[in-house]
C-alpha cells in the first residue's frame, strides 16, 4: 500500500502538536516498519521547513527532516505536475498540487486533517483516524 501524507501530518509530528499527534505518530511507525510505503512531496518539504524552523531553528528542523526522510520518500513535483494542478483550479492550489502528485505515484490514499479541499479527488482522501480504521479493518 502507497499513501501520500500531506504537509499538516508531518507538522502533527514534527511540532509534536499533542491534539493530533497520536494518529499521526502511528502511521510514521507504519511505514518506519515498511509496512506501508510513505511519501511526502517534495513542495511539502520545503513548507515544512519553513514552518518547523521558526520553532526549531535551522539545523535542529534540518536534522529532523533527514529522520523523516529516512522513513518517508520524497516525491518529485514536477512542472507537469504544476500545469496539471492548475488546470483543476481547486481552491487550495497546494492541495492540488498533493492529489495531482499522488495520483501520479498511484497511491491508495491521502492522509491529511483538511479532506474537504480535496473533495474533488478520485484517491480516496482521508484523515489519520478514518486511515487506521480502514487499515484495521483490512488486518482482520
Amino acid at each position: 500500500m502507497k499513501i501520500l501524507v500531506d504537509t499538516n501530518i508531518v507538522l502533527d509530528v514534527l511540532l509534536k502538536n499533542t491534539a493530533f499527534l497520536t494518529h499521526s505518530k502511528i502511521i510514521f511507525d507504519y511505514v518506519e516498519r515498511k509496512q506501508i510505503s510513505g511519501f511526502i512531496s517534495a513542495s511539502s518539504i520545503t513548507d515544512i521547513y519553513f514552518i518547523a524552523r521558526k520553532r526549531h531553528g535551522k539545523e535542529a528542523t534540518k536534522e529532523a527532516l533527514k529522520k523523516i526522510l529516512s522513513v518517508f520518500k520524497p516525491a518529485t513535483v514536477t512542472d507537469s505536475h504544476i500545469y496539471q494542478a492548475l488546470d483543476l483550479d481547486w481552491s487550495d492550489f497546494e492541495d492540488s498540487v498533493q492529489y495531482v502528485v499522488g495520483e501520479s505515484l498511484s497511491v491508495n490514499y491521502i492522509i491529511t486533517r483538511n479532506t474537504k479541499d480535496f473533495a474533488s479527488s478520485s484517491i480516496p482522501v482521508v484523515t489519520p483516524e478514518q486511515f487506521l480504521e480502514a487499515i484495521t479493518e483490512n488486518e482482520t
